[in-house]
C-alpha cells in the first residue's frame, strides 16, 4: 500500500517541507532564512507535489509540527496544514516538535535532550532516550551550570536543536554533546506513519499548536502622532 504524506515545519525560523511516499522522502524543500514562513511556505507546497507529479487530492495524509516553537510559525504552518486537509478531505496529523530534533540525532547516546530556544537563559525541553523515545514531559526550562546533571552524571547525552547555544555557553561536562540545528519536516516522517498506520488523526476544525507558553505581544515605543 502507498502512503503519500504531506508534511510540514515551520515551528522556528526555518521553514521546511517534504512529502513522502512508501515510507521514504521523494521530495523536500528547506529555507533557513528568518522569518519567511508565511511568503515561502505556499510555494514549496506546490513545488514538492509538482515534482512528484502529485496533487492534494493524492495525499493519504497532511503532517504538521504542532509545537512547542514561535507563535507566529507555528501558526502558519498549522493553518495552511488544516487548509490543505480541508480543501482536499485529507487527515491531519500533529507531530511534536521536540522529538521531531530528537529523531535528528546522529550517534550514540545514553539521552537526548531536544531543546528550542525561547527568552534569554529560557529554552523549552524535553527528554529522550537514545532511539528518540520520550522520557518525560515538555518544560520551559531556565539554563544554569547545574541543569541536567543527573542526566549528565548516568551517561552520554546529546543536547540537540536551536536552543544548545545557550547551554554550551554554561556547561563543561565531558558527557554533554551539542548539535544546534532546526527542526526539519523530512524527520517527521516515522512519527507520521506511525499516526496513519493507527489512525490517529487531530481534530482539524479544533486542533491547535502547543505554544507551552501564551504569546504576549510587544509594546511598540513609537508614537502614532
Amino acid at each position: 500500500m502507498r502512503e503519500r504524506i504531506l508534511m510540514i515545519e515551520t515551528s522556528t525560523e526555518c521553514c521546511s517541507v517534504a512529502l513522502s511516499d512508501s515510507g521514504r522522502i521523494i521530495a523536500g524543500r528547506v529555507d533557513e532564512l528568518p522569518r519567511r514562513q508565511s511568503s515561502m511556505l505556499a510555494p514549496y507546497l506546490a513545488e514538492v507535489l509538482e515534482e512528484a507529479g502529485l496533487k492534494a487530492a493524492d495525499l493519504d495524509a497532511v503532517a504538521v509540527s504542532e509545537g512547542p516553537g514561535s507563535y507566529t510559525g507555528l501558526r502558519v504552518g498549522v493553518s495552511t496544514a488544516k487548509g490543505v486537509c480541508f480543501g482536499c478531505g485529507k487527515p491531519l496529523i500533529g507531530v511534536d516538535t521536540l522529538r521531531i530534533l530528537a529523531l535528528q540525532a546522529e550517534g550514540s547516546y545514553d539521552r537526548i535532550i531536544a531543546m528550542i530556544d525561547a527568552r534569554r537563559m529560557e529554552v523549552y525541553a524535553a527528554p529522550f532516550d537514545g532511539q528518540g523515545k520520550r522520557l518525560g514531559e515538555t518544560e520551559a526550562v531556565i539554563l544554569d551550570a547545574d541543569s541536567y546533571r543527573e542526566e549528565l552524571e548516568a551517561g552520554s547525552v546529546l543536547f540537540i536543536g536551536t536552543g544548545v547555544t545557550k547551554f554550551q555557553d554554561v556547561c563543561a561536562h565531558p558527557n554533554a554533546t551539542f548539535r544546534e540545528c532546526y527542526p526539519l519536516a523530512s524527520a517527521m516522517l516515522q512519527p507520521a506513519l506511525e499516526s496513519l498506520k493507527k489512525k490517529e488523526f487531530e481534530d482539524i476544525a479544533y486542533f491547535e499548536p502547543f505554544y507551552l507558553k501564551e504569546f504576549v505581544a510587544g509594546i511598540s515605543r513609537k508614537s502614532v502622532l
